[in-house]
């Protein structure tokens, strides 16, 4: 689905109201326990605009999965010399061995350094239609440029992250993986590479996409109530599709007068103030703290606050439970990440100087 840019994006999201309402309105009471749907079905009184997520995500023909290439990127994720300080790594932040995030508020980078915003999850970051809260790197491969640059993150020049992996040994990885380029070892290919294996980290598997192929039994009846009341209540209206999130912005009234302005910063529109990208769901029940400034520790809190601020709704606290045990099916299987073996070349000694 295409993100609208600047104007477009109050005419997107009138369009996807309407039609989760459609949706919605075409919804009637869960299945009980006893009522199987048939193998492949999708039960009764469930939206059409839930979709089960791929088991896998297509490399766009621009920057094709080659194994050589994934390999490389699963490297480079690893990679500390990719920071000035040598310790900070893609993984630093986006844990691959913990739901894909580092559970803090806000990141923390070279130097100790702070930014502003929540680290989101890496693991199904290829379905998502913009990267970054804000949405300003439109593919993986610009949002793998930016971590790297910044001041507050990695904070390094595209020339001294090229320079950094010639010298520990990364040249015939970089030959390996882009076999048809005369210098390959470029910033433009680290970030290429890393764009390719973050394509593999896919969590399908979750009992929401049971229950959407029919399995009925895949969600308990808690589950399945949670399921009504975020289908009834209005949240589908911004979190549907494969990832239940993730594929427009909207503007988050809990955030108004904080110093983040959102998706301002990047456009320059008044009308984007406190706009952010719409938080996908998959897995949300392991990727605590929540919202762009992690300000909800628990996901209780976060589904309390959603209610009110976004649909003017007051949650009972059972109903909170209830919602709370839907998000939970939403957690998928993951690809078992093993920390890779990274290219150290072996310092040679100088030659003295005359000879």
């Amino acid at each position: 689905m295409t993100i609208l840019s600047n104007g477009g994006t109050k005419r997107w999201w009138t369009l996807l109201g309407a039609l989760a309402m459609i949706g919605v309105a075409s919804c009637g009471p869960s299945s009980s326990d006893g009522d199987l749907a048939m193998k492949g079905a999708r039960p009764d009184g469930v939206s059409p605009l839930f979709q089960p997520l791929p088991e896998e995500a297509e490399h766009p023909e621009e920057n094709p999965g080659t194994p050589e290439k994934i390999d490389l990127g699963h490297k480079l994720f690893f990679e500390p010399k990719l920071s000035r300080s040598g310790i900070i790594s893609c993984n630093t932040c986006h844990v691959v061995g913990a739901g894909g995030v580092d559970a803090r508020a806000v990141a923390i980078g070279e130097g100790g350094r702070t930014g502003p915003r929540n680290s989101p999850t890496v693991f199904n970051a290829a379905f998502l239609a913009a990267q970054f809260w804000d949405g300003r790197a439109p593919t993986l491969e610009e949002q793998a440029k930016g971590p790297i640059q910044a001041h507050v993150e990695m904070d390094l020049t595209p020339e001294e992250a090229v320079e950094r992996l010639r010298e520990v040994g990364y040249e015939p990885l970089f030959v390996e993986a882009f076999p048809d380029e005369a210098d390959p070892l470029t910033f433009d290919n680290i970030a290429n590479a890393i764009a390719a294996f973050e394509r593999t980290l896919i969590t399908p598997g979750a009992p929401f996409d049971r229950y959407l192929a029919g399995e009925t039994d895949a969600l308990t009846p808690k589950q399945k109530e949670g399921l009504e009341i975020f289908q009834n209540a209005g949240c589908i209206s911004c979190h549907n599709g494969v990832l239940l999130g993730g594929q427009g912005f909207a503007a988050f009234t809990h955030a108004e007068g904080s110093d983040d302005i959102g998706r301002a910063a990047v456009t320059g529109r008044e009308e984007d103030m406190y706009v952010f990208r719409i938080a996908p769901l998959r897995n949300v029940a392991l990727t605590a703290p929540y919202f762009h400034d992690g300000s909800a520790e628990t996901l209780h809190e976060a589904v309390s606050i959603m209610g009110w601020s976004q649909l003017k709704r007051r949650f009972t606290p059972e109903e909170v439970d209830a919602v709370v045990a839907y998000l939970e099916s939403l957690t998928g299987e993951f690809p078992m990440i093993a920390h890779p073996q990274l290219p150290r070349a072996l310092p040679q000694p100088k030659t003295p100087t005359g000879e």
